[in-house]
């Protein structure tokens, strides 16, 4: 129960994340550097007020992990860029299945053998995902397709890394304060094309502080009780968690196909987590 809350919680953090993100970038409030630089910079200083208020170790700097943290700046980077030439659809349906296989993977060189109702989960899940997203794809531009790639790549990284802490708050704060290097780095190439406005400044740091930085410390929390094909499954839930919020919070309407692709990736989910074969 413990683990499908935190599961719940994450994906909703994700899904909210999305929204943010389509919010700033697609209505052109915010330069895709700009927003990463602060939402990075947030989700360090929320994190870290929290390890201070926390029982916990304060030796924030010596916990995380350097291929963690450089893998968060890259996926946060790369999705903000590949946003501005990318549509919504092609770009999750680039994202996710990115992640998704990167774990697989993961999960098949680890030698966790799936089991052929496991292999009947996932193809479920990734059908009704393509089946939600594929009406909206179009032919991806070649940077555009390759900056998500590459952030579902990084994205599939950084959870991985997440299988083996034991301190999920703490790492993740090192995590985020060690990208510090990478922003300014980013900072100083980017700052002559800056553009920003207040909107897009308090939805990179809503995006950062709370739905990357709170969601992401409770996503290493969730993975602990999933087996690495449950966890990379799971994100398929995502999108549609996306576009319902859409519908909540921008009006938009629910459609046949929404319906049946839910059905099909949390019927695709269902078989995976009854079939659990792997740690």
């Amino acid at each position: 129960m413990k683990t499908a809350i935190l599961t719940a919680l994450s994906l909703i953090a994700f899904a909210a994340n999305s929204i943010l993100c389509k919010l700033a970038l697609g209505n052109k409030t915010i330069d895709a550097s700009s927003f990463t630089i602060l939402r990075l910079l947030s989700g360090a200083i929320v994190l870290l007020f929290l390890v201070k208020l926390s029982s916990t170790s304060k030796d924030v700097l010596t916990k995380g992990n350097w291929m963690a943290s450089s893998m968060l700046f890259l996926y946060a980077a790369s999705f903000s860029y590949a946003y501005i030439s990318l549509d919504t659809g092609t770009g999750a349906l680039i994202l996710f299945g990115a992640v998704q296989i990167t774990i697989i993977l993961y999960a098949i060189i680890k030698r966790n053998i799936l089991s052929y109702k496991e292999w009947i989960g996932i193809f479920i899940s990734l059908f009704g995902f393509i089946y939600l997203v594929l009406p909206g794809v179009n032919t991806p531009p070649l940077v555009g397709f390759i900056l998500m790639v590459i952030a579902g790549i990084s994205w599939g990284i950084y959870t991985i890394k997440g299988f083996t802490s034991n301190t999920p708050l703490i790492d993740t704060s090192s995590n985020f304060i060690k990208t510090i290097p990478l922003i300014l780095i980013l900072l100083l190439i980017t700052i002559k094309n800056a553009s920003y406005s207040l909107e897009g400044i308090l939805l990179a740091c809503i995006s950062g502080g709370i739905t990357s930085g709170i969601g992401y410390a409770i996503w290493y929390m969730a993975i602990k009780g999933l087996s690495k094909t449950q966890t990379a499954v799971v994100q398929l839930l995502v999108p549609i968690l996306a576009a319902f919020g859409g519908v909540l919070f921008m009006s938009e309407i629910i459609s046949v196909r929404l319906v049946i692709a839910s059905i099909l990736i949390l019927g695709g989910i269902l078989t995976v987590t009854l079939f659990k074969t792997t740690n």
